[in-house]
């Protein structure tokens, strides 16, 4: 008879650990400049999350110096790190696609949003990222932090004018 009280603690601790869900999504008030979709568990417009500039920045900014191919000098982007969108989410899968406003679209491993440092930038050098700058969102590497990123592959990966992932 003593097992019944145990199984019942037990069971208890299975569904508090199950009620542990990520907090829901606020919804955009301003123009949403990012829509994540796929397979992912946390939402805010049915099978969508949709971001806003603000609701990226309030997520908590990072900031990477690097140097690119794409610019003769040093810039330094802020954004928020690919990790924290992919949790904030409840991403499950093993890659992110993501699309640019013209279709361009990469492939980004899961493994590098959750190992490398990566991050959504929404600004350079302090000003916002705007689309004729490579905006709403640029997909940086920290290029300088490693010869690992030097290549061909990560910078085909660090997509601009990004507004869509989609987890699989």
């Amino acid at each position: 008879m003593k097992i019944l009280p145990s199984l019942a603690v037990l069971l208890a601790g299975v569904f508090i650990a199950n009620a542990s869900v990520a907090e829901p999504l606020a919804t955009p008030t301003g123009d949403v400049i990012l829509t994540v979709s796929g397979n992912i568990s946390n939402t805010n417009d049915g099978d969508t999350a949709k971001f806003d500039r603000k609701m990226l920045e309030d997520i908590g900014m990072v900031k990477i110096a690097t140097n690119t191919p794409w610019y003769d000098e040093l810039k330094t982007f802020e954004g928020v790190p690919m990790k924290v969108i992919m949790d904030l989410v409840g991403a499950e899968g093993t890659t992110i696609d993501a699309v640019a406003l013209n279709d361009y679209e990469t492939e980004v491993p899961m493994s590098d949003a959750q190992e490398t440092g990566m991050i959504l930038a929404t600004k350079i050098d302090g000003q916002d990222l705007e689309v004729r700058d490579k905006g709403p969102i640029f997909l940086i590497y920290p290029f300088d932090s490693s010869p690992t990123f030097q290549n061909q592959a990560y910078y085909a990966r660090s997509a601009w004018q990004v507004t869509r992932l989609i987890v699989r």
